[in-house]
């Protein structure tokens, strides 16, 4: 039940719509308050009267009902007290029913949302500074399809520009078909990080590279076949990070998919008169929007990063008639999303206001930033490996006769990784800490997965039967069974904010309430129907924090 709108349609406020009064209520930080609070104060502007005024009124003309048993007004807040039987019914018939549907909803039917995430770039290392891109998109992705959206996720691959010359150059001169075959990403890095340290020597380099790009983009035999060699290398390795994080794709049209897409839009610029002349390139002027130019083509009429999203965006639209767009890219690139949307904007296209950029704090080093061309940078299949094998040495101290050890301990260990990208508000920067990651101690992924194992080992002990009565609610059922409502909700805010972080607080609230509740209540009792009451308590924990942690691509275990 929708609380929120079942107390608004109660509540009757002249002058304001239900929908308003539902969004004005919140979940008071006390319990003992009750359960969900009107503030009064901004009523008080469209009512004329005080708070406090407005609550009493409010509460002396209110009904309770089987529903809703009571209304107290407080300090200008009008707070209610749901009947918690009747909650705890519907709460638990719901999750118990829906089991791996429980949470979902279709909000989104008949929309399509496009995430532009992780894109990589081709003959480079998938670092630790691809992983927040990566897992914040792979999580909108499983958010919205819960939602019932329709998800087209893009790896939107930088596959386009003069870093390719530089690659067949020094592949040409430090390298060989078989120790790329041989070396792969380490041998292509190490050639790429040669030729940076070569550059600075010998800068003619970097004119030879220049060359060979050009040699690419005009369909050179030679110069396409090494870069598809390049590509297919890099996609092949890449591939097997993107398996253990549970991402897939349904396009991965990078930039070099657009090269053909980017006369028409600079020609449709040009007719709308958008285009200007600025020492030599082409701009659109976005002075009086308070940005600098939008570079649409070079002095020598080579494209930008600008020109190629416009075109990406125009294709997008037109491909799959999205509801939203959205681009997972860090904040660094802030300016570069304001201006290219003014742009399209501009060209008098509506759908700019459904392009949204999804940013996300940087990832540093403890000893700096990260740098593909110096080499400084933390391999993430490295990170991965390392995280796995603590999980492999914990799970042997711990625990040496759970069966199929390799596959929890890739669970956890993966899971360690992707939550430790997701834990905190998506724009917070990181510094990366290997300390910080292996760390299974406190709010962290294991603690979750052993919440889920936990409740598997409480069904295998106690019996799962089907059939329960709900009795007398107790504070610490009724903490844990609100929480499990409150599922739905949080998905569909992580779904509005953006922010995949909700659900991981989310997770880690209801396995605090279930934990303080499995140690208050004991569940094995002799009273056979508070033992089953109880029991299904835990499989909705179980079927709930599962459903999260899946949101979020992070796997559970049967036991830790």
């Amino acid at each position: 039940m929708d609380y929120r709108k079942y107390i608004a349609e109660k509540l009757k406020i002249e002058i304001v719509t239900e929908e308003e009064i539902s969004s004005f209520i919140e979940i008071p930080p006390d319990a003992n308050m009750g359960d969900y609070a009107l503030p009064c104060f901004k009523l008080s502007k469209i009512l004329h009267s005080s708070p406090i005024a407005i609550a009493e009124s409010l509460a002396n003309a209110f009904s309770p009902d089987d529903v809703i048993e009571s209304c107290e007004a407080l300090k200008g807040y009008l707070n209610f007290k749901i009947n918690r039987k009747g909650f705890a019914e519907k709460t638990l018939e719901s999750v118990l029913i829906g089991k791996e549907k429980y949470g979902s909803d279709d909000i989104g039917n008949g929309k399509t949302i496009c995430i532009d995430y992780s894109s990589i770039n081709i003959a480079k290392p998938f670092h630790i500074g691809h992983l927040s891109t990566t897992v914040i998109g792979s999580a909108l992705c499983k958010i919205y399809r819960f939602l019932g959206y329709n998800v087209v996720g893009i790896n939107h691959l930088g596959d386009y520009g003069t870093q390719f010359g530089k690659l067949i150059v020094a592949y040409k001169k430090w390298s060989s078909y078989d120790a790329v075959k041989e070396g792969r990403l380490k041998e292509l890095t190490r050639i790429y990080v040669k030729f940076h340290e070569e550059a600075k020597i010998h800068p003619e380099l970097d004119d030879e590279a220049r060359h060979y790009f050009k040699l690419i983009e005009d369909g050179d035999k030679e110069s396409n076949e090494l870069f598809s060699f390049f590509k297919e290398i890099t996609l092949q390795e890449v591939d097997k990070i993107y398996k253990l994080l549970n991402v897939t794709f349904d396009s991965y049209a990078g930039e070099s998919f657009y090269n053909d897409k980017m006369a028409p839009v600079v020609k449709e610029l040009k007719d709308k008169k958008l285009l200007k002349k600025s020492e030599g390139a082409e701009i659109v002027d976005l002075e009086e929007y308070g940005m600098p130019p939008c570079l649409i083509l070079k002095s020598d009429g080579s494209s930008l990063y600008a020109t190629r999203d416009i075109a990406a965006a125009i294709y997008r639209k037109k491909t799959y008639d999205f509801y939203k767009c959205l681009y997972v890219v860090a904040y660094q690139q802030n300016l570069h999303f304001r201006q290219f949307f003014k742009v399209i904007d501009l060209m008098g296209y509506d759908w700019a206001k459904d392009l949204v950029h999804v940013a996300y704090g940087m990832v540093s080093l403890e000893d700096g930033a990260m740098s593909t061309r110096t080499g400084n940078v933390v391999l993430l299949e490295d990170v991965i490996n390392k995280t796995v094998e603590k999980a492999r040495k914990v799970i042997e101290e711990k625990n040496p006769d759970i069966p199929d050890k390799e596959t929890t301990a890739k669970a956890v260990g993966v899971g360690a990784v992707i939550f430790s990208a997701l834990s905190n508000n998506k724009i917070k920067d990181i510094v990366f800490s290997y300390d910080r990651v292996l760390s299974f101690e406190g709010e962290t992924c294991p603690y979750l997965q052993y919440t889920v194992a936990r409740c598997n080992s409480l069904l295998k002990k106690c019996g799962d039967s089907e059939a329960y009565t709900v009795t007398d609610v107790n504070e610490d059922e009724y903490a844990v069974i609100s929480a499990i409502g409150r599922f739905n909700e949080t998905v569909k805010a992580a779904g509005e904010k953006y922010e995949p972080s909700l659900i991981t607080r989310y997770a880690l609230d209801l396995a605090s309430v279930f934990n303080k509740f499995y140690i208050n209540c004991k569940i094995a009792t002799e009273r056979e129907e508070i033992k089953n009451f109880r029991l299904s308590i835990v499989k909705g924990v179980k079927i709930t924090l599962t459903n999260a942690l899946s949101l979020l691509g992070i796997d559970t275990v049967e036991q830790m």
